[in-house]
C-alpha cells in the first residue's frame, strides 16, 4: 500500500524511467490502441487499488478503495470516467485492507481483503465473492466470505488473480526480497479455512491479472510490468517486459475484455487509467536453474523499456543510494537554535 521509503525511492527511479515511459506512451498512441484510457472522476474513489473488466457491460471496469472506505465496490464507465454503480456488500465482516479484484469464469467478482502492512501480523485474510450484477446501478448485494491462510505463514499481499478457465484463485505476496505466488485450493470453501500454497517466487508485486483466455499472466509493480505464458498451472519462462506507464502509486492492472489491451491504474483522486496495447505473443525464453533447485517464477524488477535484470537492478540500486544519502544529509544538519 504505502512503503515508508516510497516517495524518495520512486522520485529517484523516476529520473531514469520517465523518458522511456513517455516514449512508450507515444508509441502506444501511434499504434492505435484497441481501448482508450480514462480518468476516474468519482471523488469517493481516492485509492483505486484494483481493476477488473466487466464481461457483460462493455467498457465498464470494477474497482475499489484499498482501506478506510467500507464494503464498497464501484463500476466505472471508461467512456466517461463516471461511476455507474456502487455495490454495498453485506454478509461479510468489516473490510481491513482490500487490495485486489478479479472476475471469475462463473461470472462472479472476487474481492481480495489481503493487505497486511504490518508485515504479516494477521493470521488470516479474506476473499469476498458476489455475482456481477446484470443491471448497473447502486445496489446492496450479499457476498460470500472466505477465510484464507498461507501454508508458510502470514504475509502482505496486493494481487488477487482468478484464472478465467479453471476458476482457481492465486495471490501474489508483496515483499522486496521474498515475494511469492500462491495457489488456492481447486474450489474455495466458505465453511473452513482455505490454505494457499507457494508455487514460485515473484518480485515486488502490486497487482496482476490473467488474459481472458487464461494463456498469459501479467504482474506489475511500482516501476515495472511483465507478462508470462501460463502453462500447466504455472508461469513459464522469463516472460516479456511491458512498457508500463509511470504512475507513482501504481496499484492496479487488468486486461480489457477482449484481451487486446492492458489497463494500468493508480491511487489518488482523479487517477488516470492508462491503456497499453498487448504486444504480439513471443516465445518465452528458457529458464536455467541448478539441478534439484526449486523453479522460481522468473522475472525481476526491470525498467519498463527493457527486460534486462541488470538495468532494473541498477534503477533500484540508484534509488536506494539516493534515499540513503538523503537520510544521512538530514541527520548531519546542525540543530536550529
Amino acid at each position: 500500500m504505502r512503503p515508508h521509503l516510497l516517495p524518495l525511492t520512486v522520485a529517484a527511479a523516476a529520473l531514469v524511467l520517465v523518458p522511456s515511459a513517455a516514449a512508450a506512451a507515444s508509441g502506444s498512441a501511434a499504434s492505435g490502441s484497441a481501448a482508450s484510457g480514462f480518468t476516474i472522476t468519482d471523488p469517493r474513489i481516492k485509492e483505486s487499488s484494483g481493476l477488473a473488466a466487466s464481461r457483460i457491460h462493455p467498457g465498464v471496469y470494477w474497482t475499489h478503495n484499498d482501506s478506510d472506505d467500507g464494503p464498497y465496490v464501484y463500476a466505472v464507465d471508461s467512456a466517461t470516467g463516471k461511476t455507474v454503480a456502487r455495490i454495498t456488500l453485506t454478509g461479510i465482516g468489516k473490510p481491513r485492507d482490500v487490495e485486489g479484484i478479479s472476475l471469475g469464469p462463473d461470472g462472479r467478482l472476487y474481492v481480495g481483503d489481503i493487505g497486511d502492512n504490518l508485515g504479516g501480523s494477521w493470521n488470516h485474510v479474506w476473499i469476498y465473492r458476489f455475482a456481477e450484477p446484470k443491471t448497473l446501478g447502486d445496489a446492496t448485494l450479499k457476498a460470500e466470505q472466505f477465510t484464507v491462510k498461507y501454508a508458510d505463514g502470514p504475509r502482505n499481499a496486493e494481487a488477487l488473480m482468478v484464472h478465467p478457465v479453471t476458476g482457481r484463485v492465486y495471490i501474489a505476496s508483496k515483499d522486496e526480497k521474498a515475494g511469492g505466488l500462491y495457489e488456492g485450493p481447486a474450489a474455495l470453501s466458505a465453511s473452513g479455512t482455505n490454505t494457499f500454497r507457494r508455487i514460485g517466487d515473484v518480485p515486488w508485486v502490486t497487482d496482476g491479472a490473467f488474459s481472458p483466455d487464461g494463456g498469459q499472466l501479467v504482474l506489475r509493480g511500482y516501476l515495472w510490468a511483465r507478462t508470462y505464458p501460463w502453462k500447466d498451472g504455472r508461469p513459464a519462462g522469463d516472460g516479456e517486459a511491458v512498457a508500463a506507464p509511470w504512475q507513482g502509486q501504481a496499484e492496479s492492472v487488468t486486461y480489457t475484455a477482449d484481451g487486446s489491451t492492458l489497463m494500468f491504474g493508480a491511487e489518488g483522486v482523479g487517477s488516470r487509467v492508462v491503456a497499453v496495447p498487448v504486444a504480439p505473443a513471443a516465445k518465452p525464453s528458457p529458464t536455467a536453474s541448478a539441478p534439484g533447485a526449486p523453479a522460481p517464477v522468473p522475472g525481476a524488477p526491470a525498467a519498463p523499456e527493457s527486460g534486462s535484470f541488470t538495468k532494473g537492478a541498477l534503477v533500484l540500486v540508484l534509488a536506494l543510494a539516493i534515499t540513503l544519502a538523503a537520510k544521512r544529509l538530514l541527520r548531519r544538519r546542525p540543530p536550529k537554535r
